[in-house]
C-alpha cells in the first residue's frame, strides 16, 4: 500500500489532532509535521488528552501511527562547534524535541545533518557523531533520520558517503536512519531518472534498512545546481513520470511518502498532488 501524505501544521489548540485533521483533509494516509515554529525556539506542552484523541481517530481511519513523522527545527545545527554556547544549545534543543516526540508516541524524527560553516567536513562529521551520541543515550524509542541535503554552503549531507562516516560512529545504530529528498538529490547531482541506480548506491554504501522516509518535492533547479529550491509535483525539471517512478518503485513502497512542495499563493495543494499520484495522471491545477 502506497504510504502518501504531506507537510502539515501544528497548532497549540488542536496539535496533533489538528495535524491529522488537516490530513484527513487532503485524503493522506501520513503526515509530517514540526512540534513549533522551525526558526526558533517556542513550544507549547504537549496536551495528552489532544493525542490520545488523535491516536483514536488514526485508528479509525486506518492510519498507523509509526508512518507519522516529525521534523526537528532549522536552527538545529550539530556540525559547527565554533561557539560551545550555540553546539550546546543545539544538542539540548534536540533532546527536548525527542521528548515530545515520545509523548507525542511518534517513533521518526528527520534531522538536517547541520553546516559545518567553515569547520571543513571532516571536523563537521566528528561534532555530528559526537552530538548525536549524546542525543540518543538516553533514548530508546525515538529514531533520528539523518535527511539527504542539496549541498548549498557548507551543508554535510549531500552525498551517501558523508552520511555513511556519520552512521559507522553512532553507538545506537537501531536509533538512526535516513530520509532521503527528492529535490535535494537532484540538486546535489543524483539523476533521478534512473532511481533503482541511486537505491543500488545507497543499498552499497549505506544499505536500505537504514532508509525510513522519502520528502517527494519537484525542484526549480537543474541536477547538481546545490541550490534547494522546492517544486510542485510535474513542475520543476525532475519532473512528474520521474517522481511517479521513485514513488511507486516496490524497493521503497512500504516507508511514508512525505510532500514538502510550496503553497500556490495562499492554497496548499496537497489534496490535488496527492489525487494525481495516486491517479498516475498530471493534472494542472495551477490553472484552475
Amino acid at each position: 500500500m502506497l504510504i502518501i501524505g504531506s507537510h502539515v501544521g501544528f497548532n497549540k489548540d488542536k496539535q496533533l489532532l489538528g495535524s491529522l485533521e488537516e490530513a484527513l483533509s487532503y485524503n493522506a494516509n501520513t503526515f509530517m509535521f514540526y512540534t513549533g515554529a522551525p526558526q526558533n525556539t517556542k513550544r507549547v506542552e504537549i496536551n495528552d488528552d489532544l493525542t490520545k484523541k488523535a491516536i483514536l481517530k488514526m485508528k479509525e481511519n486506518n492510519i498507523d501511527i509509526n508512518n507519522i513523522i516529525v521534523h526537528a527545527p532549522y536552527i538545529i545545527n550539530l556540525a559547527n562547534n565554533k561557539e560551545d554556547d550555540k553546539y550546546d544549545f543545539s544538542i539540548r534543543f534536540l533532546i527536548e524535541e525527542i521528548k515530545r516526540c515520545e509523548s507525542l508516541k511518534i517513533k521518526y524524527l528527520v534531522l538536517h545533518p547541520g553546516s559545518h560553516v567553515g569547520l571543513g567536513v571532516d571536523i563537521g562529521i566528528k561534532n555530528i557523531i559526537f552530538a548525536l551520541n549524546k542525543v540518543l543515550e538516553n533514548n530508546n524509542s525515538v529514531t533520528i533520520l539523518l535527511e539527504t541535503m542539496a549541498g548549498k554552503g557548507t551543508e554535510i549531507g549531500s552525498n551517501f558517503l558523508e552520511l555513511k562516516k556519520i552512521i559507522d560512529g553512532i553507538n545506537k545504530k537501531e536509533l538512526i536512519g535516513v530520509c532521503m529528498d527528492t529535490c535535494h538529490m537532484n540538486d546535489s547531482g543524483l539523476d533521478l531518472s534512473n532511481f533503482n541506480n541511486i537505491l543500488d548506491l545507497f543499498d552499497k554504501e549505506i544499505g536500505l534498512s537504514y532508509l525510513k522516509c522519502i520528502h517527494i518535492n519537484d525542484s526549480k533547479n537543474i541536477i547538481a545546481s546545490r541550490k534547494d529550491r522546492h517544486e510542485n509535483i510535474g513542475y520543476g525539471t525532475i519532473g512528474f513520470s520521474n517522481l511517479i517512478n521513485i514513488i511507486y518503485n516496490e524497493r521503497i513502497i512500504n516507508i511514508p511518502h512525505i510532500l514538502e512542495t510550496p503553497y500556490v499563493g495562499e492554497y496548499a495543494p496537497y489534496k490535488e498532488e496527492i489525487e494525481m499520484i495516486r491517479k498516475k495522471e498530471f493534472k494542472n491545477f495551477k490553472n484552475v
